[in-house]
C-alpha cells in the first residue's frame, strides 16, 4: 500500500498568497433519501440484512460508542449529507448504553437493535467504496539528545503563524494561510528538506528525540503515536499543526523511479528500501515537503478528529462531510491480509484524514504495535458499509 495522511487526521493546507478565489456558497436544504446522483443515498434496511451481524462481537464497539456518548454532535442535513441528527437524539442510546454489561453480548446486540436503525449508504448509484487502514506509530526515544536518540519530533515552532483569511474577505472564509513572518513579509514555512536540514535546531522547539528517521516519519504520516523512554515510561504525542505544505508519497516517487514496483510500497517495502539506499535516505524523505509537529496527550489516545480517544478495530476514519461523527457504522469488507475472509463488525465513525474522501471512504483503525502495522500497511479493500442512525433521527429521515 502506498501511505496517504490518514487522522487523523491532517487539515488540507496551503493557500499561495497571490488568491484569486471564488466561492460558490450553495444553499443546504434537507434532502430526503436517497441523494442525488454522487452523493450520499440512504436506504432502510432490516438488520437481518447485514451480512454478517449476528457473528460480531458486538460488545467490543461498545467502548468505542460510549466514547462518542461523551461528547454528542448534533448534525445539521446538507446538500452532501442528507442526515440530520440532533443532541436529543443521542439522550436514549446513550443512556442505555452507559447502564449495560458489557460482558453480555446478546444484551449489547439487543440494545443496539433496539436503539437504532440502519440504512445502506450508496454514493449515486455505486454501493462499494475503498477502505484503509491505519495505526498509532510506536517509537523509541528520550527527552534529551543522545545516542541513539538523534532524530527530533517539534512542537508548534514559535514563529509559526496562521493567518485566517476570512478577517480579510469573506468570501474566503475557511480559506487560510500557513507560514512565517521574515523581515517584515508573510513566507511560506519551511519545507521538510529545510527543517531536517536544520531550520528549527535552536534547542527551543524539540520536544522529544528518537532513535528512527524511519519511524519518524511513519509518525509524522499517521499523525500520532506513543514513544517509549529509556525508563519504559510512554508518551503520547498527538498532532499539534504543520508546515502548511502538500504531501507527497515518498512510495508512489520510489514507483514513479522504477525503484518499487506497483503494489509493493509498503512501509516495510519503503523501509527495506531506505536500509539499502541510505546515502539516498534524505533526498527521499524530503520528496515530501509536509512537516508534522505535535503535542503530548495526557490519558487515552490518540484522540480523533471527533474529540474522543479512538478503539482499535472499531473506530474508523469517514469523510465527515457525508458521515457524521458518532454514529455507529456497520462494516462489510475483507481483511487485508486475506481477501476471502470476510471483515464484517460494527464500527463508530470517530476520525477523518486528508486522503479521506466521499460517501463510501473509510480508514480503519487498528491500533498500535508491529501487528497494527502489518495490516494498516496492507489493507487496500473494496466493501461497503451501512449507518446505524438514532432511531429517533431515523424516523425523521425517514418521514416516519
Amino acid at each position: 500500500m502506498i501511505f496517504e495522511p490518514s487522522s487523523r487526521r491532517f487539515p488540507s493546507l496551503i493557500i499561495i498568497l497571490s488568491i484569486a478565489v471564488g466561492l460558490l456558497v450553495a444553499s443546504c436544504t434537507k434532502k430526503p433519501e436517497p441523494a442525488k446522483t454522487g452523493g450520499l443515498g440512504l436506504t432502510p434496511v432490516a438488520f437481518a440484512s447485514l451480512p454478517g451481524w449476528l457473528a460480531d462481537r458486538h460488545s467490543d464497539a461498545l467502548t468505542a460508542l460510549l466514547q462518542s456518548c461523551r461528547k454528542p454532535r448534533a448534525t445539521r442535513a446538507s446538500a452532501d449529507r442528507p442526515i440530520e441528527i440532533a443532541l436529543s437524539d443521542w439522550v436514549g442510546p446513550c443512556d442505555a448504553a452507559g447502564q449495560l454489561d458489557a460482558d453480555d453480548g446478546k444484551a449489547v446486540q439487543l440494545f443496539f437493535e433496539q436503539w437504532f436503525r440502519p440504512f445502506r449508504v450508496a454514493n449515486g448509484a455505486k454501493s462499494t467504496g475503498l477502505f484503509t487502514g491505519y495505526f498509532e506509530a510506536e517509537l523509541r526515544g528520550a527527552l534529551q539528545k543522545g545516542e541513539p536518540y538523534t532524530v527530533p519530533l517539534y512542537r508548534v515552532p514559535d514563529d509559526h503563524v496562521i493567518v485566517d483569511l476570512s478577517k480579510f474577505d469573506s468570501a474566503l472564509a475557511g480559506k487560510r494561510v500557513i507560514g512565517r513572518v521574515a523581515d517584515g513579509k508573510l513566507e511560506p514555512y519551511f519545507a521538510r528538506g529545510d527543517i531536517e536540514a536544520g531550520a528549527l535546531s535552536s534547542g527551543r522547539q524539540e520536544l522529544l528525540w528518537v532513535d528512527d528517521v524511519i519511524d519518524a516519519f511513519v509518525l509524522h504520516v499517521q499523525g500520532s503515536g506513543r514513544v517509549i523512554l529509556p525508563d519504559g515510561e510512554v508518551v503520547r504525542l498527538g498532532y499539534a499543526g504543520n508546515n502548511g505544505l502538500p504531501y507527497r508519497s515518498i512510495g508512489r516517487a520510489l514507483i514513479d523511479r522504477g525503484a518499487l514496483p506497483a503494489g509493493g510500497a509498503s512501509w516495510g517495502d519503503i523501509r527495506r528500501w531506505i536500509e539499502n539506499n541510505p546515502d539516498q535516505a534524505e533526498a527521499l524523505l524530503a520528496v515530501n515537503p509536509r512537516y508534522i509537529f505535535f503535542r503530548k496527550i495526557d490519558g487515552d489516545g490518540p484522540i480523533g478528529a471527533a474529540g474522543v480517544p479512538l478503539t482499535p478495530r472499531r473506530s474508523l476514519a469517514v469523510d465527515s462531510r457525508f458521515i457524521p461523527y458518532g454514529v455507529p457504522i456497520w462494516l462489510d469488507t475483507v481483511w487485508p491480509n486475506d481477501t476471502s475472509r470476510p471483515l464484517r463488525q460494527l464500527m463508530v465513525a470517530q476520525d477523518t484524514g486528508s486522503a479521506i474522501r466521499g460517501p463510501i471512504r473509510g480508514d480503519f483503525f487498528w491500533g498500535y504495535g508491529a501487528e497494527a502495522l502489518s495490516y494498516a500497511g496492507r489493507m487496500k479493500s473494496q466493501g461497503a458499509y451501512y449507518l446505524l442512525l438514532p432511531r429517533t433521527a431515523a424516523a425523521r429521515h425517514s418521514g416516519s
